[in-house]
């Protein structure tokens, strides 16, 4: 049986010194420095350094887990437990030394989530959860909002990478609640943007498009935290999905009617 309040209080360690890897890095970071994998989707070598040392230090604490991680440094072959790992979620804003950038740390078995670690750099803040021991930021524990108007709600609607498939449902979103809801912000980073929810912050994230490494983490953050999480179409079971809604819970089936109105064709081509 894992301790899992140890083992996050392990990982959390991890985490802020990837974080400060980052950092550092940050500071002689060159735009020649990056790759485009894809349009507009970057990576560095500082993603791919981090994650190495992501991959050594969760070996030595974990060996019987396996991994997911974004640039592949390590693989999972069915084994009991697995990390899902992004060293740098945020590379985007990395690259233009813009804030947040994080470093997310999930732990799984083959059926749920049982750790989550955020760390972001930029804020100096470690979000963190386990399984059944709530949410929690630098020591201090974590409940989502209690605002239920949605008029009064601060959410961040995302605009993913892939454009085409995703344009209806982003012009759909904003048309119907650009000047209904308190405000509307955009961060480039799921993992800090979720834990913003868990933290009251904010009421409500989406974002389609996304791998299990930018939002496994901080899914259970929120969850900790007295929030809600499913996919787009109201599945809590979302540990594989690529599609993603997390809120303080009052305006959840808000927003996921409002995705629902689409067709699925016209939500996204996944």
């Amino acid at each position: 049986m894992l301790d899992l309040k140890q083992l996050t209080a392990d990982v959390c360690c991890i985490a802020n010194a990837i974080g400060s890897f980052l950092r550092e890095e940050r500071k002689n970071f060159r735009s020649e420095y990056v790759v485009e994998k894809c349009t507009h989707d970057y990576v560095s070598y500082v993603d791919k350094e981090s994650e190495k040392k992501l991959v050594t230090a969760l070996s030595t604490l974990l060996p019987e887990a396996g991994f997911i991680a974004e640039e592949g440094s390590a693989t999972y072959n069915d084994e009991p437990y697995c990390w899902v790992i992004d060293p740098l979620d945020g590379t985007t804003n990395y690259i233009h030394d813009n804030a947040p950038y994080c470093v997310s740390i999930a732990l799984r078995n083959r059926d749920e989530l049982l750790l989550g670690v955020v760390y972001e750099v930029c804020r100096d803040e470690c979000f963190y959860a386990w399984k059944g021991g709530k949410a929690w930021l630098n020591g201090v524990q974590l409940q989502v909002s209690e605002v239920r108007d949605i008029t009064n709600s601060f959410l961040i609607i995302e605009l993913p990478y892939n454009d085409k498939a995703y344009k209806q449902t982003a012009l759909h979103l904003l048309d119907n609640l650009y000047g209904r809801v308190g405000g509307i912000r955009m961060n480039g980073s799921a993992a800090a943007a979720i834990c913003y929810v868990a933290a009251g912050r904010f009421e409500g994230w989406l974002e389609a498009f996304i791998g299990k490494w930018d939002y496994a983490a901080a899914a259970l953050i929120v969850l900790e935290a007295g929030g809600e999480v499913t996919d787009f179409y109201g599945n809590k079971h979302f540990i594989e999905g690529h599609h993603i809604i997390a809120t303080n819970g009052s305006i959840h089936s808000l927003l996921q009617n409002l995705v629902k109105e689409l067709p699925p064709e016209g939500l996204f081509n996944h």
